[in-house]
Parts: structure tokens; C-alpha cells; sequence
């Protein structure tokens, strides 16, 4: 399946105003003094002048405002010192649609990238302790973890064994050994994981040091896959080479049997040892056919005990009081929000997964309204919603909040940090998907009925937010919010039949192809 690029929608053209010092740009034309490629080879680079950056300076410091904002964001962090007040009053938790049962404890990833993981976790887990009357339960994220890395490990040397006949200095090729496997992932590859492998109680098999803290195993991991890539590649070019000198005899065998073997075989022990790294580093997770045994107290008091296998239990999640099932979550779609491309379009990023045979990483594309109006529907029905968003931006995890106004650039360096909009940032990398959380309630607006801000649960410990719990403002989510995974019962005929297009095949490096 060929990759196809982000769609580029217009030639831009630089029309000079007088309303500021900027040059600014409009769709559709060429520049007033011929083409772009005549301007630049016309033009002599300038430099910097000591004169010129003189007398910046001296204009900056006569403003008695510049002078102090200087001394005060030159001893401190500059976004704590602009931090609103304000907005951290304003944003309270007060919500009037919430899902009755959020589920506890707050999660913690801890020096992981693993957030995806304990948002899914912390979704299906509801249902669990709905089911067997807790307070209190996790579902082990580092069992999911363990048998991903291993995944994303045969997958990317699948990659390698695929984009062989291309150059190693393609862009392709250098995408996938600049980062062979992430700790990020996606919903699609969420459910690769729980179909194959299913789900396990965290006491059955609790985080290692090198779940919770996973740059050290990243960085060996690292190493031995690109190692092992230029391995497979030197294997298929030599054979290549001699099945060419060879491609004259009449022999009647193919001649490319025995490099499918010597490949398998040599695969299969790179394999080999990726899995001891991580049994040495993680610790040996329970057999996803075998038993388990799984002893706890439920919130009554009383001892309890359930045997049952990973994939048993996965399938067996269901509660009378919280109608989330396998099924459920096997029908569960990717909603995203990328301006870049018309609304209402099947997308899917060319090589990006984990599970090979496993479901493909899928995204129906809807505009703003469309997302939250379904997110809105989960919530009322008391569904808890996965979603991913650029958590960096104007956000402050001490308070727990996340809105455009929380800090406010302007005030102290003159200057806004939301001049482009949603779809320029995604094109030139200022934001994309960077964290998973999940939506467990909403505030609608008593009068206009409109969205106005959001309960996040978040999974960096207690000790940010409030115990942990984030606020988010509905001009937040327009702005830095890309996906929200939804039961698809909760959408329109319109947006479900996106699901039957021949999806637009994104590059492995467009930001669509971040993993969360």
C-alpha cells in the first residue's frame, strides 16, 4: 500500500500591508515581483548588524514594563511567572454530565511514554470493578507493555525485510531506524494487544524498574534492532546478487527458497534475543494461554478468588451497571480532528502498527463539532472516553489545568503563541499527538447548551493537577485536541460509512503517525 503526502492546497503569495511590520500571506497567487524561486535567487542573505541589535535593545529596555519584565523572567521559569490566576480560579472542577463510576486509583506512568496504555487500561477497568465490587483496581499496564515492545520489535524487522530494495538514506528507511520502537502507541494498536494477548490484574504482574522508568531498555532495544536491520539487508543483497549471476542456469527450483529460510531463521533469532532483554528487564508476564489465579478483597470485606486466562478475562468484562463489553470495544473507532484534510475522510498511516496480521491503525476525520458531540454522547451515557491531545501547550500540571489563557505570552514578550492556526501547526511541526488521557465528564452551558469545559483523568501520579484530575477549556480542545476514541453507535450514518472508503494513506512521518 502506497504512502500518499498531506495534501498542500495552495500556492502562497506575500501581500504587503500597513497595518503592522508583517508580510502577510494569502491562498491562491504568485508574489507581486514574479515567482518565489525568482525572489530567492535574486536576493543576497543578510546578516545581523551590532548597530541594528543595539538599538533593539536600547528600544526594548526605555519601556519601565520591558525593564521589569525582564527581571522577573530572567530569574524564573517564564510560564510560571505568566501564569494566570485567574484562569486557575476559573477553571473549577464543576461538571453537570459525568459518567457515575470513574474508577480509582489515579494512575501513575511514571519516566514512561506508556500513556496510551494506561488510558486504555483505565477504561476497561470500570467495567471490571463494577463487576467484581472494588474501590480500588489497576489493570497491569506493564503485561501490555511487555508483549508490545516485542510486537513493535517483529514489526519494525518486518520494515526492514520490506523497504530492503531502497536505499538506507531514503526517507523512509531513516524513519524507521531514527526511532525502531516507541513506548507511544494507539487505540487500533491498544486492541492488536487485548485481542492477542488479553488483560491481567496489576498484581499478577506489577510495573519493574524498566517499565516505569523505560529509556535504559529503549536505548539497548534500540541498538540491536538497527544492528539487526543492517544485518537483513546485507543478507537480501547478497542473496539478490546471486541470484542474479545465477538467474542463467536452468535449475528448476526457486532460487530464492533458501534465502526465505536462512531469512526466517535468522529473524527468528534476532527474536530470540530481543525477548531475553525483555524477560531479563521486565520479568517473565504471564503466559497469555495459561491460568492465573487472582485473589483480592472486594469493597464489602469479602475474600475473593477468579481463575481465568489473560484472553478469558479480557472477554469477560462486562457489568450490569456499566454496559462496556469486548464487543464494545471492538467497535470502538478513532475520531480525529486534522484540518489539513476535508472532513468526513478515512485516514491510515502507511507502516504504522505493532501487531503484524494485527488491525490496521484507522481514523475517520470530522470536524470539531462532530468529535466533541460524540464525546458529549459517551459521557451521557456513562461511557469514559480515550482521547489524545497535545498536552504541552498552554497547560500547567501543578494546577491541573489546560486553557488557551493560562499563560499569557503577550503580557510579557509582546508577542502571541497562537499566531497560525490548527492545521499550519500540524504542517510545520509546532503540534501534534503527544499524550493519551481520558474524558470521564463534561459542563454544557444551562442556556446555549454548548460544551465549556472538560474532567480529564489523567495518569502522572496524584501529585499534579487536583489528586491528579485535570481541567480542560472547551477552547483547549479545538485547538490541541486530535482524537477521541467513540463507540461507534454513538455516530451518525454519515460518519459511519467514512468507514467504507478506500482510506488516504498518510507517510509514516506525518503527525498523524505520532503515537501518543
Amino acid at each position: 500500500m502506497g504512502a500518499s503526502q498531506s495534501k498542500m492546497p495552495f500556492e502562497e503569495k506575500a501581500v504587503f500591508t500597513t497595518d503592522d511590520e508583517y508580510v502577510h500571506v494569502e491562498n491562491g497567487l504568485v508574489g507581486e515581483k514574479g515567482t518565489i524561486t525568482d525572489i530567492v535567487k535574486s536576493r543576497t542573505p543578510e546578516g545581523l548588524s551590532f548597530s541594528t541589535v543595539s538599538k533593539w535593545e536600547g528600544t526594548l529596555l526605555e519601556d519601565p514594563k520591558n525593564r521589569l519584565a525582564l527581571s522577573a523572567l530572567s530569574a524564573a521559569n517564564p510560564r510560571d511567572v505568566l501564569l494566570s490566576r485567574a484562569v486557575k480560579i476559573a477553571e473549577q472542577q464543576v461538571f453537570n454530565i459525568k459518567i457515575p463510576f470513574e474508577g480509582g486509583p489515579i494512575t501513575n506512568q511514571r519516566q514512561s511514554g506508556r500513556c496510551w496504555l494506561f488510558a486504555s487500561t483505565n477504561v476497561f477497568r470500570v467495567a471490571l470493578m463494577q463487576k467484581y465490587n472494588l474501590d480500588q483496581f489497576e489493570l497491569s499496564q506493564a503485561y501490555l507493555f511487555f508483549w508490545d515492545k516485542l510486537e513493535k520489535s517483529n514489526w519494525f524487522l518486518e520494515q526492514i525485510i520490506s523497504t530492503a530494495d531502497q536505499d538506507l538514506d531514503s526517507r523512509l528507511v531513516q524513519r524507521l531506524l531514527h526511532e525502531p520502537l516507541s513506548d507511544g502507541g494507539q487505540w487500533d494498536m491498544v486492541y492488536n494487544l487485548v485481542d492477542k494477548y488479553g488483560l491481567v490484574p496489576q498484581t499478577l504482574y506489577p510495573d519493574s524498574f524498566n517499565a516505569s522508568s523505560s529509556s535504559v531498555i529503549n536505548s539497548i532495544i534500540f541498538t540491536k534492532l538497527r544492528e539487526y536491520a543492517l544485518v537483513l539487508r546485507k543478507l537480501l543483497s547478497s542473496s539478490s546478487s546471486s541470484s542474479s549471476s545465477s538467474s542463467s542456469s536452468s535449475s528448476t527450483t526457486n532460487p530464492g527458497t533458501a534465502t526465505q529460510q536462512t531469512l526466517s531463521n535468522t529473524k527468528a533469532k534476532m527474536m530470540k534475543e530481543i525477548h531475553a532483554i525483555l524477560t531479563l528487564t521486565l520479568g517473565p508476564p504471564p503466559s497469555a494461554a495459561g491460568e492465573f489465579t487472582w485473589s483480592f478483597v472486594d469493597r464489602s470485606g469479602k475474600a475473593r478468588t477468579v481463575r481465568s486466562t489473560p484472553k478469558a478475562f479480557a472477554q469477560d468484562i462486562y457489568s450490569p451497571k456499566f454496559r462496556l463489553t469486548s464487543s464494545t470495544i471492538s467497535r470502538m473507532v478513532s475520531l480525529v480532528h486534522d484540518p489539513r484534510h476535508p472532513p468526513l475522510t478515512l485516514m491510515t498511516v502507511d507502516r504504522l502498527g505493532n501487531v503484524v496480521g494485527g488491525r490496521n491503525i484507522t481514523y475517520i476525520n470530522v470536524d470539531m463539532a462532530t468529535l466533541k458531540s460524540a464525546c458529549v454522547s459517551m459521557l451521557r451515557a456513562g461511557y469514559p472516553v480515550f482521547f489524545g491531545s497535545d498536552v504541552g501547550k498552554f497547560s500547567d500540571r501543578v494546577a491541573g489545568v489546560m486553557d488557551l489563557d493560562l499563560i499569557d505570552y503577550e503580557l510579557g514578550f509582546n508577542v502571541s503563541l497562537l499566531g497560525a492556526d490548527k492545521a499550519s501547526r500540524l504542517r510545520t511541526g509546532e503540534s501534534l499527538m503527544t499524550h493519551a488521557m481520558v474524558l470521564t465528564a463534561v459542563h454544557l452551558d444551562e442556556e446555549t447548551n454548548k460544551t465549556v469545559r472538560w474532567r480529564v483523568q489523567n495518569s502522572w501520579g496524584t501529585g499534579v493537577g487536583e489528586e491528579g484530575w485535570f481541567v480542560m477549556s472547551d477552547g483547549w480542545m479545538d485547538e490541541f485536541v486530535y482524537q477521541a476514541v467513540v463507540d461507534v453507535d454513538f455516530l451518525s450514518k454519515e460518519v459511519k460509512d467514512v468507514l467504507k472508503q478506500e482510506p488516504v494513506v498518510l507517510p509514516l512521518w506525518d503527525p498523524m503517525g505520532s503515537l501518543a
